[in-house]
């Protein structure tokens, strides 16, 4: 018992693990050589209590895998810090470069219940005349679902990707011109790095959260020109904002082109030495992204976490209407020969939402694969400290003239996702204890 319960333990409480049979050989060999030494360590799945090599799932969703979703946002959350503090490989000169916290939305695509508020906060009625509380369903609905562009709607969402990349070209281009620079002068004098997450309203639109920084022309490792300022960059997101526009698709006789809604929210991201509600610090801003990188529309929306194989599933599953009609407007139009290349029916249950949650430019700051290449390093050693070996060092860290490293041959085979009744009986009674120990 105490071996399955190690073997589940080091799963960090991940529900869905993937399971894997084969094995895995260490072996010592000589560089110089060639010769290969006798096995080190072998460890074979045939051999562990649970019959297979559990790992963990990964999945970012938190509605999927609560556990690997925390692990997902506080990787982004040191990602987004890196960028805004330094660390992580990025230098902490980063924290003097003009940085802004900008929201963009997406635009109208007819009235819907809300809860508007006023001075001091009060809450306001809704054109229905109610006043919504925030759990509120109807909060999102479209006041007259007949008369709401749920066409538009769905292929706004299908091409939020691609507007957001023509808005990042059209940024450079309004830096440039402030700066009394060509297009093509501009990379030898400056740089724009950003994170961005994507998040859904209630109505089912996605929206964009992003830091942008501006640096030298090396990213965050050269300092920002000296006409690099936080007002310069916000009048320039707020010109190219406008500008960004991406053409879609005509349907019945309706020519559609996508851009950014009115309401669009730049704010200066002050250090952390600010603090009192009133100035944005790195740290809220970290936070604030972390947490959407985890969520899909199944959180704002109550639609589904995984893709619609028929249509006929819906039947089914008692969703909300708003978020249904959307499912299967997104369905019906990628029906059509003339938008396959939007693969709707694929991305019908992200609401025709096709890109990337979580994006960086590569010098922004550190990536998700650095961050879990250095926790697996960290297991590796604390590992083998655990089985008393001597001489540690990283994978990485052998010095250049040695005449051995470790030849690692593996191979691996899936079988399967997910725990056994008396595995996840296990699981969840070392949740409790860990809860229990915590508190």
């Amino acid at each position: 018992m105490p071996g399955i319960i190690r073997q589940l333990s080091n799963l960090g409480g991940c529900t869905h693990p993937v399971r894997l049979a084969g094995h895995r050989t260490e072996h010592t060999l000589n560089t110089n050589t060639g010769e290969i030494s006798p096995a080190l360590r072998r460890l074979d799945s045939t051999d562990l209590p649970a019959g297979d090599l559990l790992v963990r799932c990964g999945n970012r969703r938190a509605t999927r895998c609560a556990a690997c979703a925390e692990v997902y946002r506080r990787d982004t959350f040191h990602l987004i810090t890196a960028g805004l503090r330094g660390g992580k490989g990025t230098p902490e000169t980063v924290t003097s470069h003009p940085r802004v916290f900008a929201t963009f939305t997406a635009p109208s695509f007819g009235p819907v219940h809300n809860h508007p508020t006023g001075p001091g906060g009060s809450v306001r009625p809704c054109r229905c005349g109610r006043r919504h509380t925030d759990d509120d369903p109807a909060l999102g609905a479209p006041l007259d679902p007949d008369r709401y562009d749920y066409d538009a709607a769905v292929l706004w969402n299908a091409h939020a990707g691609m507007l957001w990349r023509r808005f990042t070209i059209y940024l450079r281009r309004e830096i440039a011109r402030r700066a009394g620079l060509t297009q093509r002068a501009f990379p030898d004098h400056a740089r724009v790095s950003f994170a961005k997450v994507a998040e859904y309203q209630k109505r089912g639109a996605v929206h964009f959260h992003a830091v942008i920084r501006l640096d030298g022309p090396g990213g965050g490792d050269t300092p920002a020109p000296h006409w690099a300022s936080a007002e310069v960059l916000t009048d320039a997101i707020h010109t190219a904002a406008r500008k960004a526009e991406v053409a879609g698709p005509e349907l019945d006789g309706r020519a559609h082109s996508f851009a950014f809604g009115c309401q669009l929210d730049v704010r200066t991201i002050r250090g952390a030495d600010f603090d009192g509600g009133v100035e944005l610090t790195d740290r809220a801003v970290a936070a604030y992204i972390a947490k959407y990188a985890t969520k899909g529309a199944e959180t704002a929306t109550g639609v589904l976490d995984r893709p619609l194989k028929f249509a006929a599933e819906l039947a089914h599953m008692n969703l909300p209407p708003h978020a249904e009609r959307m499912i299967r407007t997104a369905w019906w139009l990628g029906a059509r020969k003339d938008l396959e290349h939007l693969r709707l029916r694929a991305w019908a249950h992200m609401l025709g939402f096709r890109g990337h949650f979580s994006t960086k430019t590569r010098r922004y700051s550190t990536t998700l694969g650095a961050l879990r290449q250095a926790r697996a390093e960290w297991r590796r050693l604390q590992a083998a400290i655990a089985r008393g070996e001597k001489d540690l060092q990283p994978v990485d860290g052998a010095p250049a003239d040695t005449e051995e490293t470790t030849l690692v041959l593996d191979h691996w085979t899936y079988t399967g996702t997910g725990l056994t009744p008396t595995e996840e009986w296990l699981s969840a009674s070392l949740a409790q204890e860990g809860d229990t120990n915590h508190g």
